[in-house]
């Protein structure tokens, strides 16, 4: 009887509404109100600059934490943002934010439908549960907080490896190569479409960046001059290296040594460790058809090597944790367990976040105890924790392939 009850389609729909309505609340309690959508407004404030007929990477806005920020996108990104600036900046700012929420659902169905029809549940009921609780999460709610456009990154990337690769799509790598002209660091990606052999798609995706970057340069070439020949070489555009936020290696080194800067040549050496060893298992698990795996991995190991890894940067959980669940669902009973308890600590990590809670304040200072080390680096070590022991899954534990 209790079966047919959890299978009531009206139970379904209750337990989504209950879920979306505390997700609600959860976000609302964590969410850091003072963000105000400050990115988006540096993002529309520089754009109307350049329209007004300044340089682009000239224009600056001033930060309480980083002294000050500048527009550090490829000038492609500053194109397709011009038509926002022209809008009302309320308007603005919803249409980002509808356009998240829109992405984190389609990208949650293609992750947890296949996982759903596995169970035996509806699409629509996995997705429902599923996609409030990942916009609860710090990456999420920081990405809708600061009108961010990672989502449109993540929708571009998980469309060619989760959808148009295993159909064999002659248009896979367009989207990687779009990503990568909007934001560079998604050129990772082709780097793991080429240890994949996938050698189509690497070359589309190639092909992609470059053609719409060139397009960039004809519409804009003083732009174009201006961040490749310069503005994409300062860091210090970017924001400072110790700041908690910096959830990189880089960031993990200079929060040991600040106010000091952090040896160039220990990130380096860690950097290069990471990538070798990440993309080796992304390899792996890429070639042993894990597309998900191969997905979580690459942008772990993107948001390690990168300068500067903000938390909005980091969806790559997201994939991890429906990695760990694939897993538990095919483990025998004790260590399907662990699997489920490894998943829920990564969520709850990405939950407590690592600036929602605690304001660490505007002074450079070291990380000098065990707790400071471990709350200011947490996003970090779990990234190195997955690389290591994320499992390699067979393909028809989330059949992405047919099935989305």
């Amino acid at each position: 009887m209790s079966q047919v009850r959890t299978r009531d389609p009206l139970v379904r729909v209750l337990t989504v509404i209950a879920v979306v309505v505390l997700c609600a609340f959860a976000f609302q309690r964590l969410m850091v109100w003072h963000d105000s959508f400050f990115d988006l407004r540096i993002y529309m404030s520089a754009v109307n600059w350049w329209g007004d007929g300044h340089d682009l990477y000239d224009y600056a806005q001033p930060d309480r934490v980083q002294g000050a920020l500048y527009f550090t996108y490829p000038p492609f990104a500053a194109l397709l943002l011009f038509p926002f600036g022209l809008l009302p900046l309320g308007v603005t700012q919803a249409l980002f934010t509808l356009g998240t929420v829109a992405a984190v659902v389609v990208t949650t169905y293609w992750l947890v439908a296949p996982l759903a029809r596995r169970q035996g549940w509806p699409a629509w009921y996995a997705v429902g549960i599923a996609a409030p609780l990942v916009l609860v999460i710090e990456p999420l709610r920081e990405t809708i907080t600061f009108g961010q456009i990672n989502m449109l990154l993540i929708l571009l990337i998980m469309m060619d490896l989760l959808v148009l690769g295993p159909r064999g799509s002659k248009w896979t790598g367009v989207g990687i190569g779009v990503a990568t002209a909007l934001k560079l660091i998604p050129g990772l990606f082709i780097v793991y479409l080429l240890v994949t052999r996938q050698w189509r798609a690497a070359f589309t995706a190639m092909g992609a960046a470059a053609g719409v970057t060139l397009l960039a340069a004809a519409i804009a070439p003083r732009a174009s001059w201006d961040f490749w020949a310069s503005a994409l070489w300062d860091t210090a555009r970017v924001g400072r290296l110790d700041y908690t936020g910096n959830q990189s290696l880089q960031g993990l080194l200079a929060r040991l040594v600040a106010p000091e800067q952090p040896a160039k040549w220990l990130w380096l050496l860690l950097a290069l460790a990471a990538l070798a060893f990440g993309m080796w298992r992304a390899a792996r698990a890429g070639l042993a058809g894990d597309a998900v795996t191969g997905l979580a991995l690459t942008g772990l190991v993107s948001g390690l090597i990168s300068p500067i890894t903000w938390p909005h940067h980091l969806y790559w959980f997201v994939p991890a944790i429906v990695t760990l669940l694939a897993a538990a669902q095919r483990a025998q009973a004790g260590r399907r367990w662990g699997w489920l308890a490894f998943a829920a600590g990564v969520y709850a990590v990405c939950v407590i976040g690592v600036v929602s809670l605690v304001d660490w304040g505007v002074d450079a200072v070291p990380t000098d105890t065990v707790g400071l080390f471990l709350a200011r680096n947490a996003y970090v070590l779990l990234s190195l924790v997955l690389l290591v022991f994320l499992p390699v899954n067979r393909p028809g534990d989330y059949p992405t392939s047919r099935a989305v």
